[in-house]
Order: structure tokens, then sequence, then C-alpha cells
């Protein structure tokens, strides 16, 4: 089979080797399954051939994109096509009422396009910043707000999909509704029958009724037959849910809803969950478009995050909190909505006076917790334990009777640490267990407690699965929640469609009663950052690797199996596996840290990565390290020289010489950097200290890089004299250390882990930044925005005693400079420049992006920053050594920017600006330069 992929297929969009199909192995859910090849095709036509290749074969054909569903629907032990590389595209359209959407691109990003109208899609799962429309649409999401009128299913307009025979079909397309009773008769009869079956039983008719006025995804949206006629639209609307088991979902168009801009949003706290559901009915009157449930159990995980009220750890046992908002158009309308509860709260049993925010710093808190409640359980779990999701749906008049009874279930089948949210207005919950399927004894704990919850939820009237999609885990309980006439039907639209029984099998339909139980993860202790992570895959979209390596994810699936490996004595597999992590988990991560930042639980891969390197240097290794570190201002002094001579050969023979050069030697000297192509000749050495008209006096410390690689194409001025050039506009009183050249904040050291020469690095920059500052007294201010970031996070290689003169400095980025220093002293001139911003990592690790974007807005008219702006993968050298890495992970970004006109191009790192620079093929230079050549100097500011 995998040569014949290959006739169908270029090599690089096939991913069959062993460290491929293992870190594709997982997705968000607890069930494990090795595929057989991993393909990333980027044509209609590709896919075609590779389902007809699963049917030659009889070979399980999966669709994944995000992969964060959580019920075993996204992964196989056959062949997974992978959607989120080239499945991107999309189009506003009706001035924002509708949008068409390829299956790859995020939710988030969709929003992202959608906010200039002031919409958004209806569907607003909380994974929507890392699930993709593909999933969103096969799984029927919907989410926090949106309820059933505003999901998936709902708000679709036309699709365009492949069936397992290979035929396309498109509602769009009139001419599609004869051309599918042609095409398949049979499929179209038995969709037609099966309408007019249902239709002439009543019972069954108002059985299908009643089951979608709550949330459901369990089984096929068998509604589809009672909204809609023809069988190409019953068709298309089966397909919404479905999971990938009938059909292949091309494109989409989706009417959109409005994304109010005003919000105000309370926590409200109640004695008992009764008393919390009693209050559920009154909000949805009062028109609140979101009413969120959390028990005294979630808000035990997160109690203790900074920013909780003080109040969450003095509530009751039984205590219970609803997390609701209002949103209009205005802000008088939010108001009103506002003071139609508070009048009415009086008569609720609030344990607190509710107290609303309009802040969106704080709102953007408060939705950040619920969200991260999954994920907060699951990084405190027990070391080789999962964490189950469940969700269900009720009546919500008997969401609080329902919810006593699960809590019963709990203490019965020993789960002490079982928490339950979600969203109370659809009367949706979720709870989260952790579980251990290392032993047949918790298995079988498993199995017992989830049948019982199948019993309850019925008893209840509910729904099994209210928004996660049936998938593997309660397949067996699709006939026992719809009944075995519905059932039949069920089965009869699988075997109908895809009768090879080819697309997704075993999700939804199985006759497995305990396919629930099988294939599960096994998840070894390994480290502690690997240990915490639940394998959701929030942190994929941010990571620079992500289309040609690895990403977070997969590097800590890697690692589960390595231990795996090891444990289970296969040595062999586990050479193998270890070798090819060495590039493809390790040399080829930037360890840039915005893995983090969509972290639920802060899970920093690169810090891990960079202690695995740590690990794996040689006591030669670490010890050359040194040696580089104590000589520096020699190894400062031979890299501009470097750049001097090949900058003159650049002259001699052409622009790209020394690239291709380098290039040629590389196959010789692997560790040899690329050569830049937009390299420049080195600063100049000497930069004057500026006097002062303000009072005000700032250190300058000069990046390295800045020092050595600090000239920009069509500038006159090298980084250092545009400094200093701010400076005496601002007329503020500038000292340059006289040590600063040879010193380095360290880095080039800490990224590639050689941990002794990072410390001595810190531990001297540290001393001269003391002396320079006059032991803390004058701030300290850096042009590259990573330089600062290190400099700032260098604490806990210092001593005890360069600690407490750590603790005394202030370190300000050239972004913080001009914000904090110069803005508020200096004019602009006319705004006349529409530029575009490239906010490197540093930025939002440090929480300065937005003083990035004042910065621009204070001196440019038009300000843009692309929405798919991230990590440009240069992490220092790492662009040097592994170009792939950086054109991989700018390329998205770069044609965006690419598509527009623009006036200047700026950033605030110097390696990014290269990477940048030749990504667009525009010359991206510091925000520095921007602010020297737009400030109105500080004596003409009365004149403006």
């Amino acid at each position: 089979m995998r040569s014949e992929l290959r006739k169908i297929l270029p090599e690089r969009l096939i991913r069959d080797r062993y460290i491929d199909l293992v870190a594709f192995a997982s997705d968000a859910g607890f069930y494990h399954l090795v595929p057989k090849a991993v393909v990333q095709p980027e044509t209609e036509e590709q896919i075609t051939l590779i389902s007809r290749l699963a049917r030659r074969h009889q070979v399980p054909l999966v669709f994944r994109t995000g992969g964060t569903s959580l019920s075993g629907q996204s992964i196989t032990d056959g062949i997974l096509v992978d959607l989120s590389l080239h499945w991107k595209k999309i189009r506003i359209e009706d001035d924002g009422a509708r949008v068409r959407v390829q299956p790859g691109i995020t939710g988030a990003m969709v929003n992202a396009y959608l906010k200039k109208y002031k919409r958004k899609i209806g569907p607003d799962p909380s994974s929507i910043s890392a699930a993709m429309m593909g999933g969103i649409l096969s799984n029927n999401a919907s989410g926090m707000c949106c309820g059933v009128r505003q999901n998936s299913y709902h708000t679709l307009r036309h699709l365009r999909f492949m069936l397992p025979d290979g035929n396309f079909f498109n509602t769009e397309n009139e001419n599609d509704y004869p051309r599918f009773e042609m095409a398949c008769p049979a499929l179209f009869d038995t969709l037609k029958n099966i309408r007019q079956d249902i239709w002439a039983d009543a019972a069954l008719f108002e059985k299908i009724r009643k089951k979608y006025q709550t949330k459901t995804t369990i089984g096929y949206s068998l509604n589809a037959f009672i909204d809609f006629e023809h069988p190409l639209d019953i068709l298309a609307h089966l397909l919404i849910g479905a999971e990938g088991t009938l059909a292949f979902i091309a494109e989409a168009v989706m009417d959109t809803v409005p994304d109010y801009p005003h919000k105000a949003t309370a926590l409200l706290y109640f004695p008992t969950i009764a008393a919390a559901c009693q209050a559920i009915r009154p909000l949805g009157d009062l028109g609140a478009m979101m009413v969120e449930l959390m028990d005294r159990a979630s808000l035990r995980a997160i109690e203790n995050l900074e920013g909780m009220p003080p109040i969450v750890k003095t509530l009751p046992n039984a205590a219970t909190a609803l997390l609701i908002e209002f949103q209009e158009n205005s802000p008088e309308r939010v108001n009103r909505r506002v003071q139609a509860f508070l009048a009415q709260a009086p008569q609720l049993s609030l344990l607190n006076t509710p107290a609303f925010t309009t802040d969106p710093a704080e709102q953007q808190f408060l939705w950040k917790v619920r969200k991260g409640l999954f994920p907060a359980v699951g990084a405190v779990r027990a070391s080789g334990t999962t964490v189950v999701l469940e969700d269900v749906a009720f009546p919500v008049e008997k969401l609080g009777d329902a919810i006593a009874a699960l809590q019963e279930l709990f203490r019965k089948h020993r789960y002490d640490n079982a928490i339950i949210f979600g969203h109370a207005k659809d009367g949706n919950i979720h709870f989260v267990v952790t579980q251990s399927f290392n032993t047949p004894d918790e298995i079988e704990r498993y199995d017992a407690f989830i049948r019982e919850v199948v019993d309850m939820v019925l008893r209840y009237e509910g729904t099994l699965k209210a928004e996660h999609g049936t998938g593997r885990n309660m397949a067996p309980f699709v006939e026992t929640e719809w009944g075995g006439e519905a059932y039949a039907i069920i089965k009869r639209i699988k075997n109908a469609v895809d009768p090879h029984g080819i697309f997704n099998p075993g999700v939804i339909v199985n006759s497995d009663p305990d396919v629930h139980i099988k294939n599960l993860k096994h998840l070894p202790a390994v480290e502690d950052e690997v240990d915490r992570c639940i394998e959701c895959g929030y942190c994929e979209h941010r990571c620079p690797s992500r289309d040609i390596t690895a990403t977070p994810r997969r590097r800590i699936v890697l690692r589960r199996a390595l231990k795996n490996l090891e444990l289970s004595g296969d040595k062999r597999q586990h050479r193998q596996l270890e070798k090819a992590f060495r590039f493809e988990g390790m040399d080829s991560c930037a360890v840039d840290g915005l893995c983090a930042t969509a972290c639920p639980v802060d899970i920093n891969t690169g810090d891990l990565i960079k202690r695995l390197r740590r690990e794996n240097h040689s006591p030669a290794a670490n010890k050359l390290a040194l040696v580089i570190a104590r000589r520096f201002t020699a190894v400062e002094w031979l890299v501009r020289n470097v750049l001097l001579i090949g900058t003159k050969i650049n002259g001699a023979f052409g622009s790209g010489t020394m690239t291709g050069l380098t290039k040629l030697l590389r196959k010789v000297v692997p560790a040899l950097p690329v050569w830049p192509a937009d390299a420049r000749p080195p600063a100049k050495l000497r930069t004057k200290s500026s006097s002062s008209s303000t009072g005000k006096t700032i250190v300058y410390f000069p990046a390295c890089i800045s020092r050595v690689m600090g000239t920009y194409t069509g500038e006159k001025k090298d980084i250092l004299e545009t400094f200093a050039s701010v400076c005496a506009k601002a007329g503020i009183e500038m000292i340059v250390p006289e040590d600063v050249y040879g010193s380095c904040c360290g880095q080039i050291f800490s990224s590639k882990g050689f941990q002794p020469a990072y410390a001595f690095t810190a531990r001297k920059v540290m001393q001269q930044l003391w002396n320079s500052t006059r032991q803390g007294a004058l701030p300290v201010v850096t042009d590259v925005s990573s330089c600062a970031y290190t400099l700032k996070t260098m604490r806990s290689v210092l001593d005890e005693g360069d600690k407490i003169r750590f603790d005394q400095l202030t370190i300000l980025d050239s972004v913080d400079f001009l914000h904090d220093m110069v803005m508020p002293t200096v004019g602009a001139r006319e705004n006349r420049r529409n530029i575009v911003l490239h906010p490197v990592c540093s930025l939002e690790k440090m929480k300065t992006q937005d003083k990035f974007i004042r910065v621009a807005q204070h001196f440019a008219r038009q300000v843009t920053v692309p929405k798919s702006a991230g990590c440009c993968g240069m992490a220092g050298d790492r662009g040097f050594l592994f170009p792939q890495l950086t054109q991989s992970a700018t390329q998205q970004e770069a044609g965006e920017v690419r598509s527009s006109a623009y006036d200047g191009y700026y950033s605030s790192t110097k390696t990014c600006e290269i990477a940048l620079s030749e990504a667009v093929q525009a010359n991206y230079v510091s925000i520095l330069y921007l602010a020297d050549e737009m400030m109105i100097p500080l004596h003409n500011t009365d004149s403006q």
C-alpha cells in the first residue's frame, strides 16, 4: 500500500515513518490507534485517489483537522488524512453575513476575519482557538453561547462534500440535485424512503423533534429528515455531526451571527447546585447570552489561580457558581439588562452581591478560567492517569436532580476528584474524572461507572452526548438512547452511504458492546511537563514547527512512546524513535514558549526541550560552550569580521554568493549557519552617550546581535545610532556601559541548553548592569525584545546575592521604552504611513503586544497586525541552522502581508526581522526607526 500511495501523492505529502505514525496516534481523547500512514493531500483529486486506494485495500480512512475531539473519532489504524496543513482557505461573503471555509482553518481564525464585520460563526466551543472547521462541522459543535439554534447544523448554508464512492456534490449548485438522483439512485431512494417512514410514524417523528430541542450529538442528525425534503439537503445535514463516517467535507458556507461588541460579565455564587439551577430560567428570560455552571469541585481546582476572587476559597462544600454574560450592541442596552437582573437578584439565593465587569481583560480572564477547567483538573491528576471528559444534557427543569444523581455515582465509584461544569442555560453539563487504564480493575471500574451513567442520563430524559460527538466512547450506547427503530435508521444511513465501511469505521455505528474500553491510552510517568499534559492540542496552532516536524503535543506523545518502548523492552524500536526524535523533537523546536501561552495549564514544551538538550550535552560540549562564553569578546570580533568580509564578497560577486556558498558548505559541515540573504555590514562600534533636557536618564544596553548585525537595507543609520537619535530627540540622557562589547544576555546558551555557559553569562551581565545603572537607580533599555525577555527571566541562574541585586533592576525593552518614556513627551509628524507589524514571541510572553501596537499607532495613521502573525521560527540562530523551519513558520503570515501594500514593515528583534524580510521580500526594521523618523523633537512639540 505504501508504494501505491507514492504513485498518487508526492513524497512530501506522505508521513509514514515510524516517528510520524506514533506522533499522530493520539488525539485529545483517551483512545490510541497507530495509523498505517499519515497523508496531507492538497487537492480534491488527491483525496479521491486516496479514497479509492483505501477502498481497494479495505483500509479505514479517517479525516482529521485539529485533533481536539474527545471521544475517539479522529484516530485510526488505517490511513489518517491530515487536513490541517493545506485546507485553510476562507472567504467572507455578503458583507460578513456568510463565510466560506475549508476544513483546515481554526474557528478562532474565522472569527478573526469576521471581526471587522461584527459577526462570528455560531458554534463557539471552548477549543475554538485550536479546533478547525472540519471538526466543528463534523462534530456539530455548539458551545457556551450558541445553544441549539446557532450550532453547526443550524448555521450551515451550503456544503461541498465527497462520498466514499468518489462522487462530489455541492448543495450550492442547483444542477447537483438532479445529478445526485442520477449518480446515486440507491442512496437517493434510501434517504427518500427513510424520510417517508419517519413522517408516517407519528411517535418516531415526535421523538426526533423533541430530542433536538435539547443539545444532542449522539448518532446521526436524524432531524435532517424532519427539517429538509430533498435527499441531497438531508444528506448534507446528516454529515453535520457524522464525525467523518459518511463523507469528506471539502468546503462549507455558513451563516454568521452577531458578535456583540458590548458585554457585562459576572461570577455568581450559590449555596447549592439546586439554588443555582433555579436561577437558570430567570437568567435566560432576562436575555443572558451565557450561563456557565461550575460546581464546588471545579472551583476548588482553580481557586488558587492568580486573579481569582478571594471569596472562592471561603465557599461552602455544596456551593456552585454561575458565570453569566449579557451581550448587546450598545453599553446602554447592556446596562438595561444588568439592571433588570439586579432588580430580581434579591429573589435568588445568592452568596454574594453581583458585581459585573465590562473590562475586556477581566472578562477574558474569567472565560479563560472557565475554558481551562478541563485541562486544569488534568494537570493535577495522579501520574499515570488520564482525563475523561463526558458531556450530557437534560431538560433544564431536571438538571439539578440529575447533577445530584451524578454526584452520587462519583461517590459510589470512588471518583473523589470529579468535577461538573457546563452550559447551564442549555441543560448541558460536562463532568471530568481522572482515570487509570493501566490495570484490568481500573478498566472494570470505569466500565461499571459509565454504564450506570448511561442509565441515569436516560432516567432523567437526557442525552448521552450533547456536544462532543458519539465517537467510540458512546457507540455501544447509541441504540440504548435512541431505541431499536431509530438505531435501525442510523445503521441504514451508514450502510447506504458507505457500504464498504471505509470511512471512520467503528465510530457511531459499532456492534462491539465493549469498544468504549478498548484501545485505551497507556500513560506512563515520564517527566513533569509530559505527565501534566492531557494532549488536548490547544498548543499546536502556535507552534512554528507544526507543519514540518512536530508540535508540542506530538513531542509529548513521542516522549510517552519512548517511555512505553523502554518499559516494554523493545530496544530496536526505542533506538529508532530516539534517533528520529533528536531532530524532529529537539533540534527543530524553536523553544519560543508560545505553546505555554495557549496551554490551559501553562506547560512550556520549550523549557522541556531546553532541559533535554542540557541532558544530552557531553561534558566536552559544555566545556567548549563555557570557553566561548568566557571569550565572547573575541567571538563578537570574529563574527563582525566574517560579516564584513562576507558582505564584501557579496558586493563583488553578487548578493546571493555567500548564501549559496554556505548552503554548499553545509553539506560537509551541517552545523554551519546559512548566510542571511539581507546580511549587512556590522554596526559601528562607537555610540556616544547623549545629554538630557528632561532629567531622564537611561542605560542603553545594545544587544550583541545589534552590535554585530544592526544595520538595515536602505537605512542610513544602524540601530545603535537610531537609538541614540531617539534619545536625543526625546531629551533623554543615554549612558552606554563602557564594557558592553563582548557582553551577552545569554539567550544563545540558554536556548541550546548549555547551562554552565548561560549561568556564567547571566552573572557577568548582571554585574555589568548593576554597575552601569548605579546599583539599580537607572532603568536599563535593550533594543531587542528577545534579549529583554532573557534578561528579565535570568534570575533563576543567579546566586543569592545577585538575586537581591537583580530584584532592584528595571529592565525595559525598546517597546517599553518608546511607550513609557518617549511617547508621553514627544509629538508625531503627520501620520502618513500605512504600516504592518510583526509582534515577536517575547512581546507576548512579556505581555507588551498592546504597547507595541500603541507605539505604532502613535506614529502611523494605519497599523496592521496580520491575523496569522506568530513565531517566525528564528529562535536566535535556529533559522540560520534550519532554514526550512523559518520558511514554514512564516509562510502563512508572509502570504497575508504580501496581499496588501504597506509603507513600512516593523518588528522589535533583529533575527525575526531577517526572517520576515526574506519571507515577505520587504525590509522589516526595528520599531525604533519608525519613532526616529516620525517623532517631533521635544523642543518642537509646542509648535505642533
